[in-house]
């Protein structure tokens, strides 16, 4: 591994289609303001490295960051990549992560709009991320101890796994399926519409109109706070510790609750067969 350390670097292309390099204390920034400054290289381990230039590592393989700074408003820093692992490291950009394969993330904070799309194979542990459309159509993900916040996440998104974590979040989990989410907090409007194979497990759900239009729905000893309107339309089976404010017109399957405010059962569009189970008096 050849080393460079204490450098700086602004030109186009400057370490282009590099292999085998260790960058140590490097500041990619400059008035040349030159892009794609690691494009096309393979094996990089970064290390305590400052980015201030744009789409700076595209293409690249087998590729290590630590302790390392992506300054505000650097555009789509990381596409196009496969074997990342991220430490301790803060990105504060536009797009990152586009089209990416075997992505670990840990101890790590994320001010990305855009982050996360088309991506397979992620794990991301204690981290903090914060983004509007994030996670869209990407595939195996892991996420534990995260906190999350932003609008219109993990749609179109499958196979995922999601644990102790806080998630705040609009419009979550449209259309995504094979989704198990476990001892966490998710809390935003309209969560989950059109998905299939949804289930959560041991969780607090806060927000209006959660659940509906779903397809094997289940919810596992979860607690609903202000939350009315639910399972719309929604093929569920669910047992519900405490109340929920109303249910409306829930498809067909269970649905156990220790008390419900309303129970809305009229101006159906559909033929609506569920059973609603309230458990101290049935």
């Amino acid at each position: 591994m050849k080393l460079i350390k204490d450098k700086s670097f602004d030109e186009e292309r400057s370490l282009y289609h590099k292999s085998n390099l260790t960058l140590k204390n490097v500041k990619f920034d400059g008035v040349k303001d030159g892009e794609s400054v690691l494009k096309e290289c393979k094996n990089i381990n970064i290390d305590s490295t400052l980015f201030n230039l744009r789409y700076p590592l595209w293409h690249n393989h087998y590729l290590t960051i630590t302790n390392s700074t992506f300054l505000e408003n650097r555009r789509a820093p990381i596409w196009y990549c496969s074997n990342v692992n991220i430490f301790n490291t803060t990105l504060n950009v536009i797009k990152a992560f586009r089209e990416c394969n075997n992505v670990n993330i840990n101890d790590s904070t994320l001010n990305s709009d855009e982050v996360f799309w088309k991506v397979q194979n992620i794990k991301i542990n204690n981290s903090t991320i914060n983004g509007v459309y994030a996670f869209f159509e990407c595939k195996n993900l892991t996420l534990e101890n995260v906190k999350f916040k932003g609008k219109y996440s993990f749609q179109y998104s499958k196979n995922i796994c999601i644990s102790n974590s806080f998630l705040d979040t609009k419009d979550a989990f449209w259309h995504s399926k094979d989704i198990v989410v476990k001892d966490s907090i998710v809390k935003g409007e309209y969560l989950g519409w059109y998905s299939n194979n949804l289930t959560f497990i041991n969780c607090t759900i806060i927000g209006t109109q959660p659940l509906c239009y779903c397809k094997n729905l289940k919810i596992i000893d979860c607690k609903f706070e202000n939350c009315d309107l639910a399972f719309e339309y929604s093929e569920v089976e669910a047992s519900i510790i405490g109340s929920i404010d109303s249910i409306k017109n829930p498809l067909k399957g269970t649905i156990k609750v220790d008390e419900c405010k309303d129970i809305i059962l009229k101006d159906s569009k559909y033929k609506c067969k569920a059973n609603i189970i309230i458990r101290e008096n049935k």
